[in-house]
């Protein structure tokens, strides 16, 4: 790779665009009386030395790093568990990109108890050499799950992958309490909607 700078830029060009125009639609939710789906959305591309660490897991020769889909990544964190096939109708609606992949990791959580919704996008950036096409990973999850695979995360990072077993077997533990808080929550999710709307309007009257 000669010039990472020109490679990744379409890639941030990308996130900066999806960011905003998801943080618009939840505007917009705010807006109207209804409730937004969406807490919170982040972005980030994916560092090169990730990427280098990710191609030499998958053997992949650095003239089809095109191919993977993660390098561009966006996060949309929401309340409940029902906002997420909300996110993903949305998702699917919009004509400015589209879907080419998806993976329910709810319905089919991974061994280590990660839970999320991905969807692999290919969105298109305009720029000074014309249209580029690139892919996007979007992550769909409450706002338990994110809290949970943040520090999983971190402690894959510290322990270089190879979490010892006794903490592998307390993240499991935690992956289900944190489940179990999603699926709590969603009982009351009448309640709550209604205590926030209310907080909403009595804040907006002051």
């Amino acid at each position: 790779m000669s010039n990472w700078e020109v490679f990744l830029s379409p890639y941030k060009q990308a996130v900066e665009e999806l960011k905003v125009k998801l943080k618009g639609l939840r505007e917009q939710y705010q807006r109207s009386s209804q409730h937004t789906p969406i807490e919170f959305v982040t972005a980030r591309v994916k560092p090169i030395t990730s990427i280098l660490d990710k191609a030499k897991r998958k053997n992949m020769s650095l003239d089809r790093l095109e191919e993977m889909q993660d390098i561009a990544g966006v996060r949309i964190v929401c309340q409940f568990v029902t906002d997420i096939d909300t996110i993903v109708a949305l998702v699917h609606a919009r004509k400015d990109f589209k879907v080419i992949e998806e993976r329910d990791y709810i319905k089919e959580k991974k061994e280590s108890g990660y839970r999320s919704y991905h969807m692999v996008v290919n969105y298109s950036v305009h720029t000074i050499e014309g249209q580029k096409d690139v892919m996007v990973e979007i992550q769909v999850r409450t706002m338990a799950m994110n809290f949970w695979a943040t520090i999983e995360h971190s402690l894959n990072y510290k322990y270089s992958g190879e979490i010892p077993e006794d903490i592998k077997r307390r993240l499991q533990r935690a992956a289900e309490a944190a489940f179990q808080l999603d699926e709590e929550m969603s009982k009351i999710q009448g309640e709550v909607r209604e205590a926030q709307q209310i907080l909403s309007q009595q804040r907006g009257s002051t």
